[in-house]
């Protein structure tokens, strides 16, 4: 068996792809419940795509820690130090690209603090930044500590902040309004860069609830050691007692999460310790079943080949699937038609009956479109390492 599972390239690419798909309605205002984010407590498909993404970071991240042990320390901060400002870094620069905007049929600057409305501005964090964050943390944690220390640290991340939210407010600790996270980014980021897509500022990658997705990343990182060590096992039936095991580990963490929700609601936007706890069942299990089908099975279908090489570029591909459209709202017709949303304008949302269909069917075309991007570099051998 291999020591590497083509299944994790393949969960990955799924991922993205899903991440991709869900960022690209042709509009926003069509978009079927499944993939939407849920309005504030519980879950939906659509919020289980980020966390299985840090998961997946987790678990690359344990074929390559050993390497990084090998290089000692200064190898192992260069590289995660280059890596964590390289994601933010990106991260930061789509938010503020590409630094004009139309007003009033006028490119003008887009200011770090708007001079026109103060509490307007660059958002500092977002999901790439978030990435870059919890990257940065758990490799420190899982590098300089031993695995049972590892864990122990993440579940005290998790109940510290269950704990900080209920201390700073007890009376009400989890809605938009009462959640003490908005309080520690206005005093750290200040208003006008956070997010405002609530109607208020707040932000659903803000600094407190990333102490929990943090641990995301530490059981994908557990899961992948888990995985690594008993592939390279000679043991018979090896590879059913990992199945077994995952399946085990991750029904544990669902029934966890499930009965942590009636006290600690599952929530994506304020990524609670329950979701983490929640999300990471789901993953070991989803995870689990690619195992079974592409390593146990030999399955290679098309579904196979087409996730996979979404997971060869994972995060070049999903800054791309940004950078374009905000590139494309550059040059537009009065109409609002950009190269970007043309189909969609022209073609899709002229289909008969529920608008949301073609609205589908234009987030589906914009997959398609960067999935031959994939294929091309996968094909051409081009691996952009971010």
């Amino acid at each position: 068996m291999k020591v590497r599972y083509q299944s994790l390239d393949i969960f990955r690419g799924a991922t993205v792809c899903l991440m991709i798909l869900v960022n690209n309605p042709g509009s926003w205002s069509h978009i079927y419940p499944p993939l939407k984010h849920a309005a504030w407590h519980g879950l939906t498909p659509t919020d289980l795509v980020f966390p299985f993404f840090l998961f997946a970071v987790g678990n690359a991240m344990a074929f390559v820690m050993p390497r990084l042990q090998e290089g000692g320390d200064a190898a192992f901060w260069r590289k995660v130090i280059k890596r964590t400002l390289m994601i933010f870094g990106i991260g930061l620069f789509l938010n503020w690209y590409p630094f004009v905007r139309w007003h009033e049929g006028v490119l003008e600057p887009i200011g770090w603090v708007s001079q026109s409305n103060p509490e307007r501005g660059v958002r500092i964090l977002g999901v790439l930044q978030r990435i870059a964050l919890c990257y940065f943390f758990a490799s420190v944690i899982v590098y300089y500590l031993k695995p049972k220390a590892a864990f122990l640290t993440g579940l005290l991340l998790l109940l510290g902040y269950w704990c900080i939210c209920l201390i700073a407010n007890p009376a009400d600790p989890y809605s938009l309004e009462g959640w003490w996270g908005t309080q520690v980014d206005k005093a750290i980021l200040h208003v006008p860069h956070m997010y405002k897509g609530e109607g208020v500022p707040f932000d659903p990658e803000g600094i407190l609830s990333t102490l929990s997705a943090i641990v995301e990343v530490i059981l994908g990182y557990f899961t992948g050691i888990y995985i690594r060590n008993n592939a390279s096992s000679t043991e018979p039936n090896a590879i059913y007692k990992t199945l077994t095991g995952l399946f085990i580990a991750g029904v544990a963490l669902l029934v966890t999460g499930f009965c942590w929700d009636m006290l600690f609601p599952i929530n994506k936007k304020i990524w609670t310790s329950s979701f983490t706890v929640y999300t990471s069942g789901l993953a070991m299990i989803t995870l689990a079943t690619m195992i079974y089908f592409v390593e146990v099975k030999q399955y290679k279908g098309f579904p196979t080949r087409f996730f996979e090489v979404f997971g060869k570029n994972p995060l070049f591909i999903f800054a791309l699937s940004a950078f374009l459209p905000k590139t494309a709202s550059l040059f537009k017709a009065q109409d609002g038609t950009t190269f970007w949303n043309f189909l969609y304008k022209k073609v899709w949302m002229h289909l008969p009956g529920d608008p949301r269909l073609g609205s589908l069917m234009y987030a589906v075309c914009i997959i398609i479109f960067m999935w031959f991007i994939c294929w091309w570099l996968d094909k051409k051998k081009i691996y952009i390492k971010v």
